[in-house]
């Protein structure tokens, strides 16, 4: 082959590259071609083929290469066709923006991409100002450029029709939908409507990978955890498909979010562990040291939770894409941790963005408003006043967003706070309903105020679908079970020791010659006073749903509705009352297990209230709850 042929040979390659690249968003079919382009170029000495393509590698977004041996090869390449190239040239200024945008980007920074901006627009290239305009966007996602960043995606969309490339308009609309979600701006979806009508008829699969992303989290805000899961998956094989290197760290973003509102962040510890080391991540993303803090503060692993704690402490960190995302962790974190100091740091830190939501990356997560860390941080300090009102606006803000689980925890740890003021409940029991309807789980508000402030001794409710215990300012959620109704019974009666086969619930009918040995499960008095109260309450539902009051007239049909379950379990045919054999060890073993897999329960749900019920509840012939 002729050397013409050759360079021709480069030529088409870095065509079809950018074609991939810049018209159908394929990042990884445009780096093979590139690649290609480059070795060409490199074996004839084509010094703008070369140039060329050493851009072209680099992409359309920052740090697309994570390992740092691909990293320093493709910035080495740059340099060197920089060098090789004629200093004015548009294709010089579009290395040395690349080039600055990279460096700004590891560090945190942006005040050489800005320069490198101004240098493209003296060009007068409309692709070099594009390809500025889009990175240094890039460099400016941290909370305090909201403006800037609303700038440069305007300009981007206006500039668009010149440079002749279908990805630039498609960044344009991109970033200014982004800017739009990281403003809380009610209009967000609106505009995240014409992206993806958009790409309906022609896809761009780098652009739709970030558009399925702020799906997924669309879909948590709503609540159908079931559902984001399943998009995440599918979010992140698209992304894997089209060659985006946030694919895996998103992906396990979103994990992260879906599992912290269903109460089992816990189980992605391994994941985490293996994440914060990946190269699969960038650099200055620190978001996932306090997740996995969060993650290890619920399992119990206090000692890896301040190690991961630890590397933030002094939160020097630069603002980058991911800080307010990982600031939401970290307070959570300090809450687990009872660790006020930072808590307070924390909460300096982030006062000046407390109207904004705390969202990762280009929107493959969301936490809700700010205001949510903002009222735990004051919690976990003692501030209770304070909490009160961060956690009311966290609630409204939450509500606006339609992020429902977010509104949930608001109005939970609100209700909390109102509590320790003297306040009602009022917040808590509907906090409570809003989750189940969710099926999310409600965290604990810990800290030492929060031990200061519960009872010594437990209380156990039954809340329909839900019982509920509480200790020493902890609550724990569970589901109905035999051994809660034996547990229940214990905790209403603390320091009284009661026979196993007074507790069982279920059983066997007795026959007419082993009824002088048997015991009832339901005593008479129990079962009128279960009778008249339920009477009681079908008249007060009725005068409740005539007035209207329906949120009052559930709660009564709960209770109500358990009422009726607790005479079910305890009659026999024709309403008879139960009665059980005198085999009182049978009773025993029945009673004993039942109860050891409530505790279990209660532990998956709040390790500590489990160990303090397991320390203080004895089973055996006589069960008995001794609280310390």
């Amino acid at each position: 082959m002729r050397e013409g042929e050759k360079r021709s040979r480069a030529e088409v390659c870095i065509r079809r590259a950018e074609h991939a690249l810049h018209e159908e968003g394929n990042l990884r079919t445009s780096r093979r071609w590139f690649e290609e382009a480059h070795q060409e170029a490199e074996r004839w000495g084509d010094t703008a083929a070369q140039a060329r393509a050493a851009l072209g590698l680099g992409g359309i977004w920052l740090n697309e290469h994570r390992t740092t041996a691909e990293s320093v090869m493709i910035s080495t390449r740059q340099q060197q066709a920089l060098a090789a190239i004629t200093p004015g040239s548009a294709l010089a200024v579009r290395l040395r923006v690349r080039l600055a945008a990279e460096r700004d980007n590891l560090i945190g920074e942006h005040a050489s991409v800005l320069r490198t901006l101004a240098h493209a627009r003296a060009t007068g290239d409309p692709v070099a100002l594009a390809e500025a305009l889009s990175l240094s966007h890039h460099c400016l996602m941290s909370p305090e450029h909201q403006d800037l960043r609303f700038e440069l995606a305007r300009e981007l969309i206006g500039l668009a029709s010149r440079t002749e490339r279908r990805g630039d308009l498609l960044m344009g609309l991109l970033w200014w939908t982004v800017d739009l979600f990281l403003a809380a701006d009610p209009h967000a979806e609106r505009s995240l409507g014409e992206l993806r009508d958009r790409l309906a008829a022609w896809d761009h699969p780098a652009i739709g990978f970030v558009i399925d992303a702020i799906e997924v989290m669309l879909l948590i805000r709503a609540g159908r955890f079931e559902q984001a899961e399943r998009a995440a998956a599918a979010c992140s094989e698209r992304g894997t498909a089209a060659g985006d290197v946030n694919a895996v760290g998103w992906y396990g973003a979103q994990l992260v979010t879906i599992r912290w509102y269903q109460g089992r962040v816990a189980e992605l510890l391994p994941l985490l562990s293996d994440l914060v080391n990946s190269s699969a991540l960038c650099h200055a993303d620190y978001a996932y040291f306090p997740a996995l803090a969060v993650a290890a503060a619920e399992a119990g692993d206090r000692r890896l939770a301040e190690t991961m704690v630890g590397r933030l402490r002094d939160i020097t960190l630069p603002p980058a894409k991911n800080w307010l995302a990982a600031m939401y962790g970290l307070v959570e974190a300090a809450h687990l941790l009872d660790d006020e100091a930072l808590a307070a740091r924390a909460y300096d830190l982030l006062k000046p963005y407390a109207r904004l939501p705390m969202i990762a990356s280009r929107g493959a997560a969301c936490f809700g408003s700010a205001h949510q860390s903002l009222g735990l941080a004051a919690l976990t300090v003692g501030q209770v006043e304070r909490a009160v009102e961060h956690f009311g606006e966290a609630l409204r803000a939450n509500q606006a967003l339609g992020h429902w689980p977010a509104a949930a925890l608001s109005r939970w740890r609100l209700g909390h706070a109102l509590v320790r003021m003297g306040g009602p409940r009022d917040e808590l029991v509907m906090a409570e309903k809003e989750a189940a309807e969710l099926g999310m789980a409600l965290p604990e508000v810990r800290g030492p105020q929060a031990r200061a402030a519960g009872p010594s001794v437990a209380v156990c409710s039954n809340g329909g679908r839900w019982w509920r215990v509480e200790l020493a300012g902890r609550t724990a959620l569970v589901k109905p079970s035999v051994g809660m109704r034996h547990l229940a019974m214990l905790i209403a009666n603390p320091r009284r020791e009661i026979r196993a086969i007074d507790l069982v619930a279920g059983g066997e009918d007795t026959s007419a010659q082993r009824a002088h040995s048997a015991q009832p499960v339901l005593d008479e008095h129990a079962e009128r006073t279960y009778v008249a109260r339920m009477t009681q309450l079908e008249e007060e539902i009725g005068e409740l749903e005539a007035a209207n009051d329906l949120e009052r007239a559930a709660a009564l049909r709960a209770e109500r509705d358990w009422l009726v379950s607790e005479l079910t379990a305890s009659t026999g045919l024709g309403g008879r009352v139960r009665h059980f054999t005198d085999d009182q060890e049978r009773a025993r073993i029945a009673v004993s297990k039942a109860i050891r897999r409530a505790l279990t329960h209660i532990a998956e749900v709040d390790d500590v209230i489990g160990a303090e019920l397991r320390a203080t509840v004895r089973t055996g012939l006589r069960c008995s709850y001794l609280p310390r």
